[in-house]
């Protein structure tokens, strides 16, 4: 059926009532109206003798129904499975953020410590200077 169905979707329901000689209650009725119908898809419809419309062939109607309402739910389930997806590497991508805040603490932490390191040497290297620059005015 694959695209054969589409039509169905611009089909538009009614509230109608038969007339008296039909049904003297008066009681509403739901569907469609036959030369709408026969518009969209000339199958969907019965004809009188003069081939006129003057039904709809509703089972033919729920048949492209269900057609599209599985085309729509394979969608939705792709669809499902994409956000699942999506979501899942979210969780991946936060806790990979998670492990690179970690590392760029432990790299900030290392490099204080060699920076107070390099601190340490250089007053080394000052106080040295100094020694020598005493030992070489004694002389």
């Amino acid at each position: 059926m694959d695209k054969a169905s589409e039509g169905i979707l611009s089909l538009q329901p009614v509230t109608f009532r038969y007339k008296h000689e039909l049904d003297p209650q008066a009681i509403p009725q739901f569907g469609l109206v036959a030369e709408q119908v026969a518009k969209v898809n000339p199958d969907l419809v019965a004809r009188d003798d003069q081939g006129k419309p003057y039904t709809v062939r509703y089972e033919a109607v729920n048949a492209m129904l269900l057609n599209e309402f599985l085309k729509e739910h394979r969608k939705v389930e792709t669809l499902e499975t994409v956000v699942a997806e999506l979501q899942s590497g979210d969780t991946k991508q936060a806790a990979t953020i998670a492990q690179q805040q970690d590392e760029i603490k432990t790299l900030i932490a290392n490099l204080k410590l060699q920076a107070g390191e390099i601190k340490k040497v250089n007053e080394e290297v000052e106080v040295s200077k100094a020694a020598s620059r005493r030992v070489v005015e004694t002389r």
